[in-house]
């Protein structure tokens, strides 16, 4: 129940930035958008509570708040007033006209939420310990398969492909802008993460060995 609280909740407070900043209904751009981002939200939400109600107890303590690091906490900070402006931005775009996009390329913003989702959810479907907040489970151990073998943060980069996907599936260049604004905060809680792993986590140092790429395969 308290998933779902949040799902609606979410929906709500997302509509209300995307429909007010516009002025409008008439957008289309963003009820594509509210759909594909709430479907895949509500199947990722049914798969964890059947097949991992452990992990999606660990995803629904999250935020600002919920870190024990000070600079954690900024970090999450800067990330949530980022993915608040997205929509914001995206809207006062199009209220004003300022992006003319055309439809196929506003839905293939939306394949890139739903790539983004997909994967997010091959993260989950590998990693149970794939927490909203940086620490380690009594339990925790390296994972090192499936898109763990090919980069060390495949959940950030699911999330990276996501946001860049959200403002152009909304029909707006100018929030891609605020997406590279998020840029260093994430890459900053990235290499945080991954000191705290290295020394909280044992087996973390030898995979950083073995996996050398951070987001992108061949590439960082």
């Amino acid at each position: 129940m308290k998933a779902f609280a949040g799902l609606l909740c979410l929906l709500l407070v997302m509509a209300a930035l995307l429909f007010i900043p516009a002025g409008t209904f008439d957008y289309w751009q963003a009820w594509m958008f509210l759909a594909v981002y709430f479907a895949a939200s509500l199947a990722l939400t049914l798969y964890l509570m059947k097949a991992d109600p452990q992990l999606l107890r660990r995803r629904m303590r999250g935020g600002p708040t919920a870190e024990k690091k000070p600079a954690q906490r900024i970090i999450m900070v800067v990330a949530s007033l980022g993915f608040i402006g997205l929509p914001i931005v995206a809207a006062v775009d199009h209220r004003f006209g300022w992006s003319e996009l055309p439809p196929s390329v506003a839905l293939a913003g939306d394949a890139l939420v739903v790539l983004g989702w997909l994967a997010i959810f091959l993260v989950f479907k590998e990693n149970t310990f794939a927490s909203a907040t940086i620490e380690v489970a009594p339990d925790q151990k390296v994972i090192s398969t499936g898109p763990y073998a090919l980069v060390r943060h495949p959940m950030y980069a699911g999330a990276l492909v996501m946001l860049l996907g959200i403002p152009i599936a909304l029909g707006s260049w100018w929030g891609v802008l605020v997406m590279a604004a998020m840029l260093p905060a994430l890459i900053w809680r990235l290499f945080d993460e991954e000191k705290f792993l290295a020394r909280k986590l044992p087996g973390y140092a030898e995979y950083q060995k073995k996996v050398r790429h951070r987001l992108v395969p061949l590439v960082w």
